[in-house]
């Protein structure tokens, strides 16, 4: 039997995935898909799948970049 290693524990609070997409405005699909592309962690409890809110807030909101307008 081969032993199976237990990721680290999350530091926030996990959601379901209907939770998480109605909080950031997207589908459930799109949150289906960071966990696929590796964007951010899925957590099986029991057949549930769950994410952590505060890894959802720290990798899926990201800055849009302005141009600095120089004055002349």
């Amino acid at each position: 039997m081969t032993a199976q290693t237990r990721p680290e524990a999350p530091r926030g609070s996990l959601v379901s995935l209907a939770v998480a997409a109605r909080e950031f405005g997207v589908s459930i699909k799109t949150v289906r898909r960071r966990i696929s592309d590796g964007t951010v962690h899925g957590y099986l409890v029991g057949r549930l799948i769950r994410v952590d809110l505060e890894e959802l807030r720290e990798r899926m909101l990201v800055e849009i970049p302005t141009r600095k307008r120089l004055d002349r």
